[in-house]
């Protein structure tokens, strides 16, 4: 255990602190967004213009690598991402904010990039699960304490928004001083959708679709639950409750889909999901209420993304992680630009409760379509399969681990001749 995550402190460190100050920033703008009387479609569009950013990044943000380098570009990146957050209190205005999103959400996708390839660099099919419910983990534990730093000052004042570029600033140090070794250079690779959504359909697709449900879940659950009676504080408790809930759960349904077909774990997850979000909407919750379906949302909602990646990234072959990584993340980040949109026109038209039946209606959508999958493919799909010839988009960058060979290698040139059958080669070889 301790040769798996001794090389990755450095990393998870860094991520905790980028974490907590996203997170804060994240919880700020919805609600400071309702204090300045902005609509929910407006809220949602700042949503959606954050994971905009974020799919625009995961597109660009390899050739920032190419050209700086895993460390320098990561330092770049959070540095943008500090500087961005002090926008905000500075020029309240809807434009300004929705722009200001979308620059923090092309910094994050670089981020995540740089991690999350970093972190399947030295992760294995036999502990990829657990490597990334730990990563959750973090995610999660940080992220609840950088939502609950909202209690320490009102959302209307600057100090939440200096805190916040504080901690995303500090982000840098751990990584910037790590001796661990680094993830291998970048090189350009052929980024290639239909294949990889060939090789881990129900990756690709759930990553999509867990985008587009929790895409709206994130943007718009403070502006819910302030509608069902709860105040600024208590609405940033309960996405703290459903976050803790999370984390929770991180562990043992990582370990349970290293154990089994992470497909049907997926499905299991999404069912569970679409039953808890109509829950929400059909009980006559209130105060206490709130916050125990909050920690039950949490427990199911927010752990099936690291059981989708994980699936992704077992159908793999190990050159072609960061171009997986690239993949999985841009998905996530195309399902969370539509998920705020949709999900706040319907709750401006029909009620703060559509956001949960939206989501109950996509997650449930997943769990048919992992369904067809499954009896199309029975088996456990957990093993890196044949790469599959399909048609390319243009470059991206991506990682070519030390022991692949290079893209320009002679050899990868060389068109491939079948062996000749035993009876020709005989005569081949005679005299």
């Amino acid at each position: 255990m301790s040769k798996t995550f001794a090389p990755l402190v450095s990393l998870l460190a860094g991520v905790a602190f980028l974490l907590c100050g996203n997170a804060l920033l994240g919880t700020m703008i919805p609600l400071r967004g309702l204090y300045e009387h902005f609509t929910p479609v407006i809220i949602g569009l700042m949503g959606s213009s954050y994971n905009l950013g974020f799919v625009v990044g995961c597109l660009a943000c390899p050739y920032l690598i190419l050209r700086a380098g895993h460390i320098r570009a990561y330092s770049t990146l959070v540095s943008l991402a500090a500087a961005t957050t002090l926008v905000h209190p500075m020029v309240v205005d809807p434009l300004v904010w929705i722009g200001a999103r979308s620059i923090t959400g092309f910094c994050l996708a670089g981020l995540y990039l740089i991690i999350e390839s970093w972190l399947n660099d030295r992760a294995t099919n036999d502990n990829r699960g657990l490597i990334m419910s730990v990563y959750i983990v973090v995610n999660f534990l940080t992220t609840t304490a950088g939502q609950l730093m909202i209690l320490l000052a009102p959302i209307q004042h600057f100090e939440l928004f200096a805190a916040a570029s504080l901690l995303v600033s500090l982000a840098v140090v751990p990584v910037a001083l790590t001796t661990s070794a680094q993830p291998a250079p970048i090189a350009i690779v052929q980024f290639r959708p239909l294949r990889l959504l060939k090789m881990a359909p129900v990756g690709l697709a759930g990553t999509f679709m867990i985008g587009v449900a929790n895409g709206a879940f994130w943007s718009l659950v403070t502006v819910f639950a302030i509608g069902r009676g709860l105040s600024a504080n208590g609405a940033a408790i309960f996405l703290s409750i459903a976050v803790v809930g999370g984390a929770l759960m991180q562990w043992p349904v990582g370990r349970l889909s290293d154990a089994h077909d992470r497909r049907l774990v997926l499905a299991g997850v999404m069912v569970l999901s679409a039953g808890a979000s109509l829950m929400t909407v059909l009980l006559p919750l209130g105060g206490t209420g709130l916050f125990v379906m909050a920690f039950l949302l949490g427990t199911v909602v927010l752990t099936s993304y690291s059981v989708a990646a994980a699936h992704a990234y077992d159908r793999a072959e190990k050159s072609a992680y960061v171009e997986m990584a690239t993949g999985v993340l841009l998905a996530n980040g195309v399902g969370a630009v539509f998920g705020p949109l949709i999900a706040s026109f319907a709750m401006e038209s029909w009620g703060d409760g559509s956001l949960f039946v939206f989501m109950a209606v996509v997650e449930l959508l997943l769990a048919a379509f992992i369904a067809l999958r499954w009896r199309i493919r029975p088996s456990r799909p957990d093993d890196p399969k044949e790469a599959y010839e399909l048609y390319s988009t243009a470059p991206v960058g991506g990682a070519i681990p030390p022991e692949a060979p290079s893209p320009d290698d002679p050899i990868l040139q060389t068109p491939i001749v079948p062996a000749p059958e035993p009876k020709a080669q005989a005569e081949a070889d005679s005299p």
